[in-house]
């Protein structure tokens, strides 16, 4: 939960929740409306909330999933309604005193939209925003960010995401504060909220039917790239004849034909290609393939009959260039209602998606860093009695998992170190953004920059593609730093340049640039089109499944880890061999096998190793807590029994020491609850312990002592007593 108690302060004002995709942030935000709203109410405050989206779709998604919980949802359409709304001093949109919040598009901030002076500003009204998915659409240098910032000094900001960006040029936890909870996959998981992963490997092998092929296609390789390749029909229609035949079976075998499926393709071409081509071929096509034919001969009408029911009949393509806006919004529900079986797609959804029936994802590509975790999380989300979503590997994605593994394994580790380090400041100093300012001035120095024809009329005569280049990245900068300067209140700068004569600038230097481009493009283009089918034209591409095993993500190590670590805290007694053992075992394993930059076989071995430290740990503490009973809890007592155990040669039963030492106990407990002062005096006390153990020892329970041995198990259990007086660590 968020740090309440300094919300009244001011001392925190933002944070992030990292909660795995799939574990319900819009949930928690909907039961912190509820909280919070209590927490201000208190306080004589009316909170005011947004919750903050940055596509059409998941404002939708958002609005439903409040709705059906029974808050009243209001939503703005445009950038006039939400100046209004975010200068208006009412807290809610109902008459009924309903609870409430404004479901709001980024983009429809906007530098008018804010509160403008702290006389405009009713401080019994405190604006709280949740931004959904914070690994996106929050580039310091764009505009969005700036006018969030400058809406509302005063508001508070929760940030929600799944993958939290951790790079050195965008960085969540820079933005928008320290982590105010996480709940990682291992966690997720364990309460049945996700599922694990399941990625089968695919291997691509292809036949030369003629030797010429080979020879062709090695003469074409500095003309044609891999992407055409990758959409060519015939390296396209057996990569789809795998899907079709892998999914059909994937839903025959598991008796449900409600499942779906989506295929990220390695470009957009591609994904037409398959599109294409499962239209022509399969739309219309009944043939079941045969592995699934499973029926009696004597039933094989039933037979057919009931695989029919597991043919894929529909599909849709989802690319930002087909079909409407509207168009691809209806295909989305249509998949989450279960009538499109099937999703082609490049770059759409492959975040901020959630359809529980996806249970099958076909990788045709490297997909980087954070949006790959996004991607994988497509298919985890519980549904039905799957125990696991399946991801079907193309592309390898093996090398970029553990990449990205790793750096979210960093980012949660938290046991054997400290807590990460807040970031430094990774954006410009003020002191930069001046000295960027100048050069900006200087690039365009010999251009006109208030009069826009004129401007235009001098850059149109400019045919060097690199000046013209360099004129529009200038523009360009000095847009992105007019939005740092917002975002981080130097104002005065903003007068050093017209910064909103520049965007105009920008976009009209841009398009000179983009027609340099289109020339550039079409005297160097070449047309292998041609030439890439002859390539083909005798080669077989064959699509085969080569593995299976569970995507083991690095928070299963961390948690082994973690439980580990615990484990060799809550053991009391530091001093035994064995305890020293495996904790030098577990430093050992961390610090020369680098648990933190493993591959996935190697996190499987160390994750291995960890349980077995793990299960000898926890076998030491009930061994411990066992004898420590025996003398009423009383650690220490337990310490001194197993060091004279280990010492050896006093008795030859182990309840006789017992006995011995619960005398002495007894005994030494009386003295000290009588007289505490007495282990302030550290001679006085060792010279009674010694008579009474020679007593217990010798006359009450015949143990023969020398006075070496004496002195040795007076030393320790003065020791003992001295340490806990003092509230030293054993």
């Amino acid at each position: 939960m968020f740090k309440f108690e300094k919300l009244s302060d001011g001392s925190v004002r933002k944070g992030i929740i990292w909660h795995t995709q799939g574990s319900g942030k819009t949930a928690l935000a909907y039961y912190n409306v509820q909280f919070l709203t209590d927490y201000f109410q208190k306080q004589n405050i009316i909170p005011k909330f947004y919750f903050i989206v940055d596509r059409l779709d998941l404002l939708t998604q958002a609005k439903r999933e409040f709705s059906a919980r029974g808050l009243t949802v209001h939503t703005v359409n445009s950038r006039n309604e939400f100046t209004a709304d975010i200068k208006s001093k009412a807290a809610l949109h109902n008459d009924r005193g309903n609870a409430e919040i404004t479901v709001v598009n980024i983009q429809k901030f906007s530098e008018d939209a804010q509160v403008v002076s702290t006389q405009d500003y009713d401080i019994n009204i405190q604006r709280i925003y949740f931004l959904d998915e914070v690994h996106r659409s929050y580039n310091p240098k764009g505009s969005f960010l700036a006018n969030l910032e400058e809406s509302d000094k005063n508001a508070i900001k929760i940030g929600l995401t799944g993958t939290p960006l951790l790079g050195t040029e965008y960085n969540s936890k820079t933005l928008f504060g320290d982590y105010i909870h996480k709940y990682y996959y291992n966690a997720s998981i364990a309460d049945g909220y996700t599922l694990r992963l399941i990625r089968e490997e695919i291997e691509t092998n292809y036949k030369m039917v003629l030797e010429k092929a080979l020879k062709e296609i090695e003469v074409l390789k500095g003309n044609i790239s891999k992407k055409d390749i990758f959409a060519h029909p015939t390296f396209v229609e057996p990569m789809l004849d795998y899907i079709v035949k892998d999914f059909e079976q994937f839903q025959f075998l598991n008796s449900d034909n409600s499942v779906g499926a989506m295929v990220v393709c390695d470009s957009a071409d591609q994904a037409k290609m398959l599109f294409e081509i499962f239209n022509t071929k399969y739309a219309s096509n009944t043939t079941i393939p045969e592995d699934l034919h499973l029926a009696a001969e004597e039933d094989l009408s039933y037979g057919k009959k009931q695989k029919e029911s597991y043919k894929i009949k529909t599909t849709a393509l989802i690319l930002h260039d087909v079909g409407t806006k509207q168009d691809r919004k209806d295909q989305v529900e249509a998949f989450k209602d279960g009538k499109i079986d099937l999703l082609f797609v490049y770059n759409m959804l492959l975040t901020g998606f959630d359809a529980k029936r996806l249970k099958k994802l076909y990788i045709g590509r490297v997909v980087k860093k954070h949006n790959l975790l996004q991607t994988l999380t497509r298919v985890n989300r519980t549904y039905k009695d799957y125990r696991y979503g399946f991801v079907v590997d193309f592309a390898d994605i093996r090398s970029e998992f553990d990449k990205t593994n790793r750096a979210y394994f960093d980012e949660l580790q938290d046991v054997l170190g400290d807590e990460m380090e807040h970031y430094t400041n990774i954006f410009k100093s003020k002191e930069e953004i001046e000295e960027e300012l100048s050069d900006i001035k200087e690039t365009l120095f010999r251009f006109d920059m208030h009069n826009l024809e004129l401007f235009s009329q001098q850059i149109s005569k400019i045919s060097d593609r690199k000046q013209m280049l360099q004129i529009v990245k200038s523009l360009g900068n000095a847009k992105s730093l007019y939005n740092l300067i917002r975002l981080f209140g130097h104002y005065e700068l903003l007068e050093k340049l017209d910064f909103k004569k520049f965007a105009i600038l920008y976009r009209v230097a841009n398009d000179h640039l983009q027609l340099l481009n289109q020339k550039e493009t079409l005297e160097k283009s070449i047309d292998a089109t041609n030439l890439l089918n002859v390539a083909l034209e005798d080669i077989v591409f064959l699509f085969t499944k080569i593995g299976e095993e569970e995507l083991i993500l690095a928070d299963k190590l961390k948690d082994t880890l973690r439980k580990t670590r615990e484990a060799l805290a809550d053991n009391f007694d530091k001093k035994d061999p064995e305890f020293i053992s495996l904790y030098e075992e577990l430093e050992r394993l961390f610090k020369k096998k680098k648990l933190n930059e493993v591959t996935q076989d190697e996190m499987k071995a160390n994750i291995g190793a960890l349980k077995e430290i793990h299960k000898k740990i926890m076998e030491l503490n009930r061994q411990n807590n066992l004898l420590k009973a025996k003398y009423n809890n009383d650690p220490k007592y337990c310490r001194i029994h197993k060091r004279l155990l280990e010492k050896g040669g006093l008795t030859k039963r182990e309840s006789q020491l017992f006995e011995a030492l619960q005398m002495v106990k007894n005994e030494a407990d009386t003295h000290v609850i009588q007289n505490s002062k007495l282990l302030e005096n550290d001679g006085y006390f060792d010279k009674m312990m010694i008579k009474l153990i020679i007593h217990q020892f010798v006359t009450e329970n015949n143990i023969d002592l020398n006075p070496e041995t004496s002195k040795f198990i007076n030393n320790i259990v003065v020791e003992e007593y001295i340490n806990e007086f003092y509230g030293r660590t054993a």
